[in-house]
């Protein structure tokens, strides 16, 4: 709440950590369950699914404490730096593109492992 944009840019970091569609992270978590299930490792898929549930629990978790939850009276105001700023807001940006299209690092990827 103190600072909107950047509660939005790791709220957009966290979402594609959680593997929440569109961001990049959803596209890698599909891409690994989808090499166990084709490679017939059924309890692997099973341990992925569980584990990707859990951690966006926590992940979610820290969306909620941003948006959601009173900050603690205790905490002083921080200022961020311009470049944490830029960081942050270039890493969501390419969360974000590269979640809606995927297709250029998929290939990239791709033509590295042949």
């Amino acid at each position: 709440r103190r600072d909107p944009l950047l509660a939005l840019a790791m709220a957009m970091l966290m979402f594609s950590t959680a593997g929440v569609p569109p961001f990049v992270g959803f596209w890698a978590k599909l891409r690994i369950i989808q090499a166990l299930w084709e490679s017939s490792h059924l309890w692997l898929v099973i341990i992925a699914v569980v584990m990707s549930v859990v951690g966006a629990f926590y992940y979610l978790r820290v969306v909620k404490l941003m948006y959601f939850d009173d900050a603690p009276e205790t905490l002083p105001p921080t200022e961020r730096s311009v470049g944490v700023r830029f960081a942050l807001g270039v890493n969501a940006a390419a969360v974000l593109v590269l979640g809606v299209f995927p297709a250029p690092l998929l290939d990239l990827c791709a033509h590295v492992i042949h």
